[in-house]
């Protein structure tokens, strides 16, 4: 059957991780790849190729959350593929609860609209930002059972280290893509990822049986009237800035990604904090700290102008005032957004440290300083232990003594934890 694997899972796993090794000299496309690569199956290989070409580098695949919360639920409650989820519910999901296992459903641009099953195995997957509303297309996070099948169209298994991404190879995955009865174009895909389980040799035809289920609904819930056809995708959701823990940005937009200078990043998130647009003097106060950065603004935009008309060209920016022409969110934006509605771990997941910390212009440090007071205040008054020391990874709360003192005070007498927090304490007390 297509996209089966055929070796035993450990030899996959030997052939991909010497393929990993081998990927500093690799340089897509042509046939003229490392044998370590060559031991990769065909379907991952060819996979690997469109990675690189959009990413670069597996360290460079990362999963950013392009729906979130009222934008999140109105988008999927309006997709015909809400019409389908009683099936995927009753022939997947309550199977796999307490099985290791989560079911995922996406639309057809690889982003995870619904993710059930095991509820400690979705607490895990959080971690690599397989949740509601993240995109899981090739052009983000490279192969993978959800993104490869919506490239090939049809269902695949990806195991372990065949993915692209290093975050994801503890993980392994079956997809299938859902395809409008009507049409035949796919509308969405179905996953269930795990471990070794979910590429077992009955995984595939049991997803693709229950797709074929859904489908079959679908049919029937048309010539109801039941269901809409299409759904407008939300404006905002192809267009993404990634500015937290960043030195430099990095654009999401149209399905690849555009690494950009701290200047270009840093007008692009003043623009995109601005909708209504700024005009050139209040654009050059923001950027420059000194006075007299007019001059070197007009140079700058034509240079962001002309990269945006290359790699991005809907983004590039209107003048008097200087505005964009679409609605761009940033991962800061989505941050504050989730703390503001109370969903401090999912902020979490998203926030990836101070945004642009190199940045000296004077509205991003605002910026910055109001993002990060905003995640500290959530978290401390959060009152979970569990919360406050994966903040406490951050390097921003490294010398926060209060927030150190509060996992103290957290944290059970004979919890295993505490002798961590106490140590760092000490080091602290005695820095201080």
């Amino acid at each position: 059957m297509p996209g089966r694997i055929e070796p035993s899972l450990l030899q996959v796993q030997q052939q991909a991780q010497a393929a990993h090794e081998q990927l500093d000299r690799f340089r897509p496309p042509g046939p003229g790849a490392p044998d370590g690569l060559r031991g990769l199956r065909a379907v991952v290989r060819d996979s690997w190729q469109r990675s690189l070409r959009a990413l670069g580098s597996p360290g460079a695949a990362a999963a950013p959350v392009a729906l979130g919360g009222g934008e999140l639920e109105d988008y999927r409650r309006r997709h015909p593929l809400a019409g389908l989820m009683p099936v995927i519910r009753r022939l997947l999901v309550l199977p796999a609860r307490d099985t290791g296992l989560l079911v995922a459903v996406g639309d057809e641009r690889g982003r995870l609209l619904w993710v059930d099953g095991d509820r400690a195995q979705r607490r895990r997957a959080e971690s690599m930002a397989f949740l509601p509303g993240a995109d899981w297309s090739e052009a983000a996070v490279g192969t993978s059972a959800p993104g490869t099948a919506l490239a090939l169209g049809r269902g695949i298994q990806i195991a372990g280290a065949e993915h692209f991404s290093p975050a994801v190879h503890p993980w392994s995955c079956t997809a299938v893509p859902v395809h409008d009865p009507d049409t035949g174009a796919v509308i969405g895909v179905v996953d269930i990822t795990g471990h070794g389980e979910a590429v077992a040799p009955h995984t595939l035809p049991l997803v693709q049986a229950a797709v074929a289920a859904a489908e079959a609904q679908l049919r029937i819930d048309r010539l109801q009237g039941t269901v809409p056809r299409a759904v407008p995708a939300p404006r905002t959701a192809g267009y993404l800035l990634e500015i937290t823990g960043r030195d430099q940005g990095r654009l999401t937009a149209a399905g690849g990604r555009l690494e950009l200078s701290l200047r270009h990043t840093e007008i692009l998130a003043l623009l995109a904090l601005h909708p209504q647009g700024l005009r050139a003097e209040e654009l050059a106060d923001l950027l420059y700290p000194d006075a007299g950065g007019l001059t070197t603004l007009r140079a700058e935009m034509v240079r962001l102008r002309r990269l945006l008309a290359a790699g991005c060209p809907a983004l590039v920016p209107q003048s008097r005032p200087y505005r964009l022409p679409q609605a761009l969110a940033t991962d800061a934006g989505q941050v504050l957004a989730q703390l503001h509605r109370g969903a401090r771990r999912q902020a979490l997941d998203g926030y990836r440290g101070e945004l642009l910390p190199r940045s000296v212009a004077p509205g991003i440090a605002g910026y910055r300083s109001e993002v990060a007071m905003t995640m500290r205040e959530a978290v401390l008054a959060d009152g979970s232990p569990d919360t406050l020391l994966r903040y406490l990874q951050l390097p921003e709360a490294r010398y926060d003594a209060e927030a150190w003192r509060c996992a103290l005070r957290l944290l059970p007498a004979r919890s295993p934890r505490r002798a961590a927090v106490v140590a760092r304490l000490t080091e602290l007390e005695a820095d201080g």
